[in-house]
């Protein structure tokens, strides 16, 4: 399977995406956006996954790039690709469908618990999934539920976590592809952000303290990929 990853900036790569598509045997290739590489057409790839970033998705005047990979977007959609958005991939994607991304009533960064919505316990891509388990979250933004899709997970912070569309465009505010090395590069780049004041929002310390199973996270990840991959491949969307 050809596995496709735009990025937005340097320290928000796949990570653990990463090491499941290649434990699977996948060829992987990279857009970096942020160096203004050229885009793929949705013909070059079976699965596309959209990092996140600092940016948002109105900021069209800073970052030229984004009305391009937006149309891509829409393109991949329309022509019923198979794409994964994280945190601001999420929320390209729920535009793309339609939905309205705005502000949240809080910003959530730090390890929150997400929970599966009753949807998501019946559906057969993700109710592997533990019913509640640890994220790592970073965002100020949020989406509306786009029209037709599932909503599959929820947090306290944030009522809208996941979604579904078609049984292949899957959108997760949340990070569970993070791990330890992501984490510091994130405080690394946008540690300002910490110094906010907010029911949500955790220090450095307590991000960064021994305790937070990354491992445990990841392999919700890689249930989730395994069962999302494994159901379109035999609905003949995916090719092994």
């Amino acid at each position: 399977m050809r596995v496709h990853y735009l990025m937005h900036v340097p320290f928000e790569g796949p990570q653990a995406i990463s090491t499941w598509s290649g434990k699977r045997g996948h060829k992987e290739r990279f857009t970096r956006l942020y160096e203004n590489e050229a885009l793929p057409s949705p013909d070059d790839f079976d699965l596309m996954v959209i990092m996140g970033g600092p940016m948002g998705v109105h900021d069209e005047m800073q970052y030229s790039w984004l009305k391009e990979e937006k149309a891509l977007i829409r393109e991949t959609i329309n022509s019923r690709g198979v794409a994964v958005g994280i945190c601001l991939g999420a929320q390209l994607l729920a535009e793309a469908l339609g939905a309205k991304v705005h502000k949240n009533l809080y910003k959530e960064i730090g390890f929150f618990p997400v929970s599966l919505t009753p949807l998501g316990w019946d559906s057969p891509i993700f109710g592997r999934m533990p019913a509640t388990f640890d994220a790592l979250h970073w965002h100020g933004d949020t989406f509306d539920m786009p029209k037709d899709a599932l909503h599959i997970a929820s947090s306290s912070g944030c009522a809208n976590q996941a979604f579904l569309y078609d049984n292949r465009i899957v959108g997760f505010q949340f990070h569970i592809e993070s791990t330890k090395q992501g984490l510091e590069n994130l405080i690394r780049n946008c540690g300002d952000e910490l110094l906010e004041e907010g029911e949500y929002i955790q220090r450095p310390e307590v991000l960064l303290e021994r305790g937070h199973d990354f491992a445990s996270m990841n392999q919700v990840l890689y249930t989730f990929l395994d069962d999302f991959t494994g159901f379109l491949s035999k609905d003949g969307v995916l090719r092994e």
